[in-house]
């Protein structure tokens, strides 16, 4: 009897089957995220509606467009993610002229123009099957290295990304929903995150102005990156689906699941397995810096803001397939790709096109120093991404900052305030000394989640790895040296977070490639990290608040060593001593709250303001005596944005925490931005003498000098004599002011 060969014998899947299993993570995580949008609220209407608009009009365009234009990816996954990232971009570029012509379904033109392109013209139609066309530089090769024999989703004539991977990725995604399920979907709107309806105001205004203003006060600039709210306004008018809707539920979480593809795919293509693609997600989403002491946290900015900041979300969706591009090329025509995405990237987040331009300039030098030449291809990039940041910062924010300053060591003063008990304004004088060895232990932590990075060696100076530690530097040093008035300096860490992740997997790969691991060293050092940072000693401090110390000189030791398995042992010691760290915060992060939330905004303010929005004009003013958040605070924390958020309409002043006006006047580390009075005192004692003391004189005067036509208040029957009452529940009250 003759054997089979062992491979002959293996049992293999048919074709078909396996095609079928490459689908199945994906169909899993979207019948998941189905299940819990509907028990959270979301009608099943509004969910089909969404999913087909996204589906139809947004990523699939996008999807047709990548491929045409950059050869197609390597995968259908990346494929269908940057092709989201470049729908989105195109839908926001087409809605602004849309939105601004009065006509802003018109939106869908770009959309439709696209599919039936590719529908009609020969040439383009065989974009339709999958990645063919694409450039295929070595991606048979690296796949028979990497083992991954698994069955490509889609069917697409790429690199099949295989069966592990793609239900590796979606735990990541499940783990998102459900931190996102436990934290936003089942909180009641009136008790979610403080800054939602901000947000929601934001999109009331980019739904009905072009180019918006701040909708909370009348005539104030909107010096802010607000593109993703043209994102949601888009949606929102082809859908019919409520914006508060889009806001609290559904519009983040398709660009947190693409971000997630993109993060693998950037991984596997520099990593040169999906083996490096998971790793590159796990240490970007789940590998966060060590807490050296209870309460004192030397952050290393999580990649959890997924809906607590849309900007955010939205920008680094964008901002993934632009480094794709640049690490992998895309022929002239992948340029025009990337033009779009850097022209959606001037207003979708303001710290990307700073750190692109700074990776740009290590990547010029670098190869300037190695090749002694002038590499025009990096520097034309350099240049485009320059033209676009002045057009950021001149055109769409105003020259406007937002209260961001040049403060070196902001984030450490205000965390040596927590470890000393030092509070405002004696804080702004604290020596620099205490500042530094903060700073040093900060960038201790920041080393044992990016360690790896300092392995790559000569491999560094490559100009994907330029471009990548350049981003990296420049994101850390923008933590370190400026300053905000609610430390908002520290999204440039959380933006280059996923590259210095990809840089750090890319160089413990490097050290372990070719050579069997010393594993246990490596297992030694992982343990002794772990066993450090839990031991603590009776009667005094943690251990763990010294051991960074003695880890630093581990470190140095191992550097001057530079052998392969002491490298590796000394960077396991480092990612173990922020395991446990890491461990606790994430499994916080899916333990349901046990405490119950304070309701900030009345059961009837909903219902109020939607009713105001149906018998008003988008150009109608309002004014509301609601300025204040009801929390115990000193002063007033004006962060107060839900009326201008639920009628959608502009508010002569209600809340004033994020204007520009009153960030560019707090002083850092002498008084909480929060303590900022409103810029124009003289508008905001007109404004609430109506509701205060009302009288014939000062209503009129309201609708004469600022166009008024809508008062927005709670119980006030004194306003019913001088303004027609037309609302009321148990919370709110609307009033309409006589035609002028």
């Amino acid at each position: 009897m003759t054997l089979a060969p062992p491979s002959a014998r293996r049992a293999r899947w048919p074709v078909s089957s396996r095609r079928g299993l490459g689908w199945l993570p994906a169909g899993v995580v979207c019948a998941v995220a189905v299940a819990v949008f509907l028990c959270c609220g979301v009608s099943a209407r509004d969910l089909a509606v969404f999913a087909a608009y996204l589906g139809g009009g947004v990523a699939l365009p996008g999807t047709l467009l990548w491929r045409a234009l950059t050869g197609g990816g390597r995968s259908t996954a990346e494929d269908v993610a940057a092709g989201l990232a470049l729908g989105y971009a195109v839908e926001v570029l087409a809605y602004l002229p849309a939105r601004a012509a009065g006509a802003p379904l018109l939106v869908l033109v770009p959309s439709a123009g696209v599919l039936c392109a590719f529908a009609c013209v020969p040439r383009l139609r065989r974009h339709w099957r999958g990645c063919g066309g694409g450039e295929r530089r070595g991606g048979g090769a690296e796949e028979r290295r990497d083992g991954s024999g698994g069955e490509q989703p889609g069917g697409g004539s790429g690199e099949r990304m295989p069966v592990w991977c793609a239900w590796a990725l979606a735990a990541v995604v499940a783990y998102l929903i459900a931190w996102s399920a436990l934290h936003l979907y089942r909180v009641p709107i009136s008790g979610a995150y403080v800054d939602l309806p901000y947000h929601l105001a934001l999109v009331g205004e980019v739904k009905h102005h072009v180019p918006p203003t701040l909708p909370s006060v009348l005539g104030e600039r909107l010096s802010y990156h607000w593109f993703v709210y043209a994102e949601l306004a888009a949606t929102s008018w082809v859908t019919g689906i409520e914006p508060v809707t889009l806001v609290y539920r559904l519009a983040t979480l398709p660009m947190a699941a693409a971000m997630v593809v993109l993060v693998a795919v950037l991984g596997r293509r520099l990593g040169g397995s999906w083996g490096a693609g998971v790793a590159s997600v796990g240490v970007a989403y789940f590998l966060l810096g060590p807490i050296l002491q209870e309460d004192v946290v030397f952050t290393t900015r999580p990649m959890f803001t997924v809906w607590a900041s849309p900007t955010q979300t939205f920008g680094a969706l964008l901002f993934a397939p632009v480094v794709l591009l640049l690490l992998t090329g895309g022929g002239r025509r992948g340029r025009a790709a990337l033009v779009v995405l850097l022209a959606a990237l001037t207003g979708a987040k303001a710290t990307f096109l700073p750190l692109l331009l700074a990776g740009l300039l290590v990547v010029v030098a670098g190869r300037w120093v190695v090749e002694r030449r002038v590499p025009w291809a990096w520097l034309g990039a350099a240049g485009g991404t320059l033209a676009c940041l002045l057009v950021a910062q001149f055109v769409v924010f105003g020259q406007g900052s937002q209260g961001t300053v040049l403060a070196p060591f902001a984030a450490m003063r205000g965390l040596w305030g927590l470890v000393a008990g030092v509070g405002m304004p004696e804080l702004a004088a604290v020596p620099v000394t205490p500042l530094l060895v903060l700073t040093a232990v900060h960038l201790f932590c920041l080393l044992c989640v990016w360690g790896g990075a300092a392995s790559l060696g000569r491999r560094a100076l490559e100009p994907p790895m330029s471009l990548l530690l350049g981003m990296g530097a420049a994101g850390v040093g923008a933590a370190v040296l400026l300053g905000h008035p609610s430390d908002s300096q520290l999204y440039f860490l959380e933006s280059v977070r996923p590259y210095l992740s990809v840089a750090a997997v890319c160089g413990v790969a490097g050290l372990s490639a070719g050579r069997r691991a010393p594993w246990a060293m490596v297992a030694a050092g992982a343990g002794l990290a772990l066993l450090a940072a839990w031991i603590e000693v009776p009667g005094s401090a943690p251990v763990r608040a010294v051991v960074p110390y003695l880890v630093l000189g581990v470190v140095a030791a191992g550097v001057l060593l530079w052998r392969r398995g002491a490298v590796l042992a000394v960077l396991a010691l480092l990612a173990g001593y922020a395991v446990p760290a890491s461990a606790r915060e994430l499994v916080l992060r899916v333990v349901p709250e046990d405490v119950e939330r304070e309701m900030e905004i009345p059961a009837g303010a909903l219902k109020a303001g939607r009713w105001l929005r149906a018998h008003s004009s988008p150009d109608d003013v309002v004014a509301t005596d609601l300025h204040c958040r009801p929390v115990l605070a000193p002063g007033c924390d004006s962060r107060h944005y839900w009326v201008s958020g639920f009628t959608e309409r502009r508010v002569l002043v209600e809340g004033w925490a994020y204007a520009e006006s009153t960030l560019s006047r707090a002083e850092l580390f002498v008084s909480p931005y929060l303590e900022v009075p409103f810029a124009d005192p003289v508008r905001l004692a007109a404004n609430d003498a109506v509701f205060r003391a009302p009288t014939a004189e000062n209503v009129r005067h309201l609708a004469t000098r600022y166009g008024v036509k809508w008062l927005f208040t709670g119980t006030n029957p004194e306003l019913g004599k001088f303004a027609r009452l037309r609302f009321r529940n148990s919370t709110s009250s609307v009033y309409q002011l006589a035609d002028r």
